[in-house]
């Protein structure tokens, strides 16, 4: 039985002979779980080995919200103590994405938000291929098939996807700004969207400038044309969903109500009448905060 001269030096186990006697007679000697296990001196050997036995390593729950960005994961990862700085670059390292078949400049997007249950001590690269397997059985090959008769790849869908995820706050309107910016990709319009200004330099939730907007940087929809290189956000099915089938409307654009959701307009006149109907709302409750309603 693997590791049982470690149990004996820590102290854990006095008997060793006893505890392969246990695996013998079980017959699970061949079958116990490497790793990490919560075990003190003051159990009984029976204890000792039933954790053995039932595999109880030490596990570690992770939850990645939809919308979490490499930084957001990196550092739930790290807190745990799953992975260091130079396990991270496995992120961008070439060869590893290619090994996962992905042809994006990172895994930015493809860690799919989920809750994950990692033993301590796994292998980062184990880490990183569960959570894109994952992605891909949610972004199952049915959609996949249907992404492709759109003319598709996969990046191109979860990049418009993690767009979605970062613009939507209620789940209705996922595919009305898909198809907003379906329609701007058609026109061959610059799809303008806020969060890819930001990607890279400042977080989320931040007050956008114009200046950010104006900035020069691969993801910045506002100076380059169709989509990024790669998502920005890990989008949820329901983003990756809308991305492929985005409503029938002839939106171009939508500003925000300020109260999670848009509206949506076809033309520039009505886009700006919407801008300043609702920028002089925005004012307003900044002004009255006592008389803003939900």
């Amino acid at each position: 039985m693997q590791g049982v001269n470690i149990l004996k030096n820590e102290g854990i186990v006095k008997n060793e002979f006893l505890l392969l006697v246990l695996g013998k007679i079980t017959m699970t000697e061949r079958k116990l779980r490497a790793g990490y296990y919560n075990l003190n001196s003051t159990m009984s050997l029976w204890d000792v080995f039933n954790n053995l036995r039932k595999g109880m390593v030490i596990q570690y729950a992770i939850t990645i919200p939809e919308g979490s960005t490499l930084e957001d994961i990196k550092l739930k990862l790290e807190n745990k103590r799953l992975m260091d700085d130079e396990s991270w670059k496995l992120v961008k390292d070439k060869n590893f994405l290619e090994s996962l078949g992905i042809n994006s400049p990172s895994l930015e997007g493809y860690l799919y938000p989920d809750t994950y249950n990692f033993a301590k001590g796994t292998d980062p690269e184990n880490i990183f291929k569960m959570m894109v397997e994952k992605l891909r059985e949610n972004f199952s090959a049915p959609l996949m098939q249907k992404a492709e008769k759109t003319d598709m790849t996969e990046n191109e869908v979860l990049t418009l996807a993690s767009i979605i995820e970062r613009e939507a706050g209620v789940d209705e309107e996922r595919p009305l700004i898909s198809a907003v910016y379906h329609n701007r990709l058609r026109k061959k319009m610059p799809l303008q969207a806020d969060p890819t200004a930001i990607y890279g330099m400042k977080k989320s939730g931040r007050e956008i400038t114009r200046s950010d907007l104006k900035r020069r940087t691969p993801y910045n929809t506002y100076v380059i044309n169709g989509l990024p290189p790669g998502p920005i956000a890990s989008p949820g099915i329901k983003s990756i969903k809308a991305a492929i089938d985005p409503a029938d409307v002839n939106y171009i654009y939508f500003v925000s109500k300020n109260d999670g959701t848009h509206h949506f307009s076809s033309t520039p006149e009505e886009h700006l009448e919407a801008v300043i109907l609702y920028q002089k709302n925005k004012e307003d409750n900044a002004k009255n905060p006592k008389e803003k309603t939900n």
